[in-house]
């Protein structure tokens, strides 16, 4: 990702991915000063807006995996099976609290994303 002021809700959420992407690089690096650079520009985005609403989780879920290039089989780890996994994506089954917490381990998805409810599919 170039870095650049953010200006949409997609710029927003891609600076999001990536800061959490290089989250843990080495103080110095210059990964880590990418991280700081991308932190000062996601915070004057938000400053700007007000309080901002978080993302439903499913699409949430779905970002990161179009962000990162993380499969179904990759989610099978955290979810515990390719039909659960199904189930959460096309919002058959709510997630459980032991698939928040795995998919925050994995994933480092927020959990404050991963709680909060969501529209099932009728």
């Amino acid at each position: 990702m170039e870095v650049r002021l953010i200006k949409s809700e997609q710029d927003h959420m891609e600076a999001l991915a990536e800061i959490d992407r290089l989250m843990g690089s080495p103080p110095g690096s210059p990964e880590s000063e990418r991280v700081a650079i991308l932190a000062t520009l996601v915070e004057k985005y938000e400053d700007e807006l007000g309080p901002f609403p978080l993302p439903d989780p499913v699409e949430a879920i779905k970002f990161i995996m179009e962000q990162r290039g993380i499969t179904r089989a990759d989610l099978r780890l955290a979810l515990g099976s390719d039909s659960r996994v199904s189930e959460i994506l096309n919002r058959k089954r709510p997630l459980t609290l032991p698939m928040i917490r795995s998919l925050n381990e994995q994933f480092h998805i927020p959990a404050e994303i991963l709680i909060r409810e969501y529209q099932a599919a009728e």
